[in-house]
């Protein structure tokens, strides 16, 4: 670890949704949920207004329904998060060549590396310059952190949320760190930590105190040795430039074992969701999908499967990894299940089983159009899945091949002949109403049409910061706030 707080973490607040807020006037200041809007659905990123009603990330979006009813529920759109972070990531670096991305909203930096001087102030003045040049280039803001260590870093950019730039001093990490919970600490999750609280240690103070002998004879060697080394405050891990991933996994413990088959099963199905998204995150795909599981006696072991070729399709590996836990006996309890992807790819190999599922999937939504539903649910499966995004020319042509209408989902980019740009609100009863706005407008007018309404298409994505005088939009969008037939300008009201 090194003295000077030269090692900055960067976390942009609440991203998706304050994504959401900025491209949409009409939601500015309210509470936005953005996830899975159907039953089986989980929340990705409240909003902070949302927040304040008890909803979180990871939540069941059944349950965030019933915390704040009145919050605007949207689909994803990860075209724009995408473009976003990469608008962020350029920011990062310009000011050092050692960046390392841990997620579209989420980066370390060695300022120390890209020429920044090992000072405080040197290093404060870089973070705000930071965090204007941020909002300047994308609207957003983001919570810095600048220590010694990538732990410090991170605990002070928790502690700077929201939009703000927490520095700790070299010298003053030992008693910072002392009060806050052992879950604090890198590499403590909750099998660790109620391994901690038995032997009676709460706190990274108490942590510290109990020796490293001691846990080392808790954790074992390398896990005890290391978490002694942090809770003094040090952390030696090296901040490392982008590599090549090799694999892309997420795993859960549970606190109780899990012996229920039905249990097991639709948890690796919620594992299998959250893998792709982490996949569609990186911009990969992959053609082996494996299985981790730890039984109750702590014996651990998996499953592989090997597809034709890469996928990011959810379908396909929800499916590959409930074939290779139905060969597995979980009878006795599980502790842990995991589901990853490995030999990923830059590109996706189209299956045709997987196509005829996108159809299958695009009809059952297109079918819940004509139910009397404020919003459209998601299909069979959760909101990982890609089949009824009307951006998806296979949905359009699938549901209009068999003589349906399209399908509209909340929080979607639409294109209007008159009207312009603007985005899906609800739609049911053979209806879509939509809100004709852009990022630098005010609140828009809201219009229903039917859901097959020829002037009526899916669009793009518009910037989030109102593009120069004379520069290009993206591909194939109108000009703002205006439509591509009579050009009527789209009227801004509440």
């Amino acid at each position: 670890m090194r003295g000077a707080p030269t090692i900055l973490h960067l976390d942009m607040d609440a991203f998706y949704a304050s994504a959401e807020q900025a491209a949409k006037p009409s939601l500015r200041g309210k509470p936005v949920i953005v996830g899975g809007l159907g039953p089986r659905g989980v929340v990705a990123t409240a909003s902070y207004e949302a927040r304040v009603f008890g909803v979180h990330s990871a939540m069941a979006m059944a349950q965030a329904r019933r915390l704040c009813p009145n919050a605007a529920y949207l689909t994803p759109r990860f075209s724009l998060y995408r473009q976003v972070s990469d608008q962020v990531m350029g920011l990062l670096r310009a000011l050092s060549p050692l960046v390392e991305p841990l997620s579209l909203d989420e980066a370390f930096v060695d300022l120390e590396a890209g020429g920044t001087e090992p000072r405080v102030a040197a290093a404060r003045a870089v973070a705000e310059r930071l965090r204007a040049d941020i909002r300047a280039v994308t609207g957003l803001t983001g919570s810095v952190g600048l220590a010694g260590s990538k732990m410090l870093a991170k605990i002070a950019s928790e502690q700077a949320k929201p939009d703000g730039l927490t520095v700790i001093e070299p010298g003053t990490e030992r008693e910072l760190l002392g009060p806050m919970p052992v879950r604090t600490l890198p590499g403590v999750g909750p099998a660790t930590a109620e391994a901690l609280r038995r032997a009676g240690i709460h706190t990274v103070a108490e942590t510290r105190e109990a020796g490293e002998a001691e846990l080392i004879r808790l954790l074992g060697r390398a896990h005890g040795a290391s978490l002694h080394l942090m809770a003094g405050g040090r952390d030696e891990r090296p901040v490392v430039a982008e590599r090549d991933a090799k694999s892309v996994s997420v795993e859960d413990t549970f606190d109780v074992d899990l012996t229920d088959r039905t249990r097991v099963q639709l948890e690796v199905a919620r594992l299998a969701d959250r893998c792709v998204r982490r996949l569609r995150e990186a911009g990969r795909s992959g053609r082996t999908v494996v299985i981790k599981v730890r039984r109750y006696d702590f014996s651990t072991l998996t499953r592989s499967e090997t597809l034709r070729g890469p996928t990011d399709d959810p379908g396909v590996v929800r499916e590959a990894a409930a074939r290779l836990i139905d060969g597995v006996d979980t009878t006795a309890g599980v502790r842990l299940l995991g589901v990853g992807v490995t030999g990923l790819a830059d590109y996706t190999q189209e299956d045709l089983f997987a196509q005829a599922a996108q159809a299958a999937h695009a009809a059952q939504a297109a079918r819940a159009a004509e139910a009397p539903h404020e919003a459209l649910e998601e299909p069979e499966g959760g909101w990982g899945t890609r089949a009824p995004e009307p951006e998806s020319p296979g949905v359009s042509e699938a549901a209009e091949g068999a003589g349906r209408p399209r399908v509209w989902l909340p929080g979607l980019d639409v294109r209007h002949t008159e009207f312009g740009a603007g985005w899906v609100q609800g739609s049911g009863v053979g209806r879509v109403t939509i809100r004709f706005e852009v990022p630098w407008s005010g609140p828009g007018r809201v219009r229903t049409f039917a859901v097959d309404d020829p002037e009526l298409e899916p669009g793009e994505p518009l910037p989030l910061v109102r593009p120069p005088e004379g520069a290009d939009g993206p591909p194939g969008a109108p000009a703002p706030g205006e439509g591509r037939g009579r050009g009527q300008p789209v009227t801004s009201s509440p």
